[in-house]
């Protein structure tokens, strides 16, 4: 399934906040994070998490910090700031509203449990 740009945008700032809500972490690592957290139906480019990433940095929700990898080449690593995760908290109270606005949504139909709906009733 291909995931529209537009809801992949939307989630893009509470989906980083909430991997660095797990812990420091890096881009590769986020991107990875990303692919494990939606079974493989997301996939992110560092064209567009690297942006987000100084975005947030900007906002001072993200702090960075370069350190070595394994390999010993530098690599950047992001943590939470403190208002990063209050912008975390608040992304997540907003996002439990729009889910379950939508579950409503898809099960509250008349027939009820989510069945489909046939055209003309709606």
């Amino acid at each position: 399934m291909r995931i529209g740009k537009d809801l992949v945008a939307a989630a893009a700032t509470p989906m980083v906040l909430g991997i660095l809500a797990e812990g420091e972490s890096y881009g590769y690592a986020i991107i990875q994070r990303v692919s494990q957290l939606s079974d493989g139906e997301l996939e992110w480019s560092d064209g567009m998490l690297y942006p987000l990433l100084h975005r947030l940095e900007r906002l001072g929700h993200v702090e960075s910090a370069w350190g070595a990898s394994p390999t010993g080449r530098p690599r950047k690593h992001y943590r939470l700031s403190a208002a990063g995760a209050s912008a975390f908290r608040e992304q997540r109270n907003q996002w439990d509203v729009v889910s379950r606005a939508l579950q409503k949504v898809w099960t509250d139909r008349p027939g009820g449990s989510g069945a489909p709906f046939a055209l003309g009733t709606v």
